[in-house]
């Protein structure tokens, strides 16, 4: 590390070309340099490595010992620098291999993610997805150390210090099976809180959300009777009984086996954002998937 500091990168590209020509004219004319620069920089290289380096021969300068051990690392070295600080190439999907990974709930999955699917598919199909279980404690640490890519979740609930992109507004609506004998109109508040309701909990057990909450504001309260930690069971779970659920707009729209219909009260509803760690914001495949998802929704 020592002689590292000491070097200097023009010197280093000087004896490159130095070694290639055997002659200080030509290398200077390769280097848009005067002779005089060159020879200087030759100087101070015989001085950092201790050694003449080129030598007057009868046909030009020939190398050393010590230099001809220079030469290939030092050819190696300096096309790994350059491919280093090169800019970075475009992103071309229809030839990239990478395994992208993404953390969300089965709802992310089903309103962001099945919607780019296919095109995704199609578009790079050398790729692949690995979609991890989205948890909200662990985020921060799983984009910060790369184990996923992106994140899919509330923004209201997302994490400060990551970049975030708003990809839709959701709303909540009524939903129970289809032809649903107390869902044939849209309920009346009253109506509304003597049904047999489905909450999510992603904790787990939890029998109160934003509905709730609502309620509660204005002295009422509704009979939950079901809790579970997941979108996609409650869909089941309404098709096969008179349970009913508030529930994101999106998950079940065009559903033939449900009844969907506005609530006799207004529930806040959210933003869902894609989030990442400002690692990933400039590479040119990152960047890629985040436009192709905002474009598939």
């Amino acid at each position: 590390m020592n002689n590292l500091r000491r070097l200097d990168i023009n010197l280093l590209l000087t004896l490159d070309v130095l070694l290639a020509e055997h002659n200080v004219t030509r290398a200077a004319q390769r280097l848009h340099l005067s002779q005089p620069s060159v020879s200087v920089h030759l100087a101070k290289l015989r001085e950092l490595f201790d050694d003449p380096l080129l030598l007057p021969g009868p046909r030009g300068m020939r190398p050393t010992a010590r230099a001809e051990a220079l030469r290939e690392p030092l050819r190696r070295a300096l096309e790994a620098l350059e491919l280093a600080v090169a800019p970075a190439s475009p992103f071309d999907p229809g030839a990239a291999t990478q395994t992208w990974s993404v953390a969300a709930s089965d709802y992310g999955e089903s309103t962001v993610l099945l919607p780019a699917l296919a095109g995704l598919r199609a578009a790079a199909p050398g790729t692949r997805l690995a979609v991890h279980e989205l948890d909200p404690a662990q985020m921060v640490r799983q984009v910060e150390q790369g184990v996923i890519d992106l994140a899919l979740h509330t923004r209201e609930d997302a994490p400060p210090g990551l970049r975030h992109r708003v990809l839709f507004s959701e709303r909540y609506v009524l939903v129970g099976r289809a032809g649903h004998p107390r869902l044939r109109r849209r309920p009346s508040l009253a109506q509304f809180g003597k049904l047999d309701h489905v909450v999510v909990s992603p904790d787990g057990g939890g029998f109160h959300g934003i509905t709730d909450s609502v309620l509660a504001q204005a002295g009422l309260a509704r009979r939950v009777v079901l809790s579970v930690p997941h979108f996609l069971f409650v869909l089941s779970t309404l098709a096969s009984t008179d349970l009913v659920a508030m529930l994101p707009a999106r998950l079940v729209r065009d559903n033939p086996a449900l009844k969907v219909v506005e609530p006799p009260l207004a529930v806040p509803g959210y933003e869902m954002v894609m989030l990442w760690h400002e690692r990933s914001h400039r590479d040119p495949a990152h960047r890629w998937l985040r436009e192709f998802i905002v474009a598939a929704l």
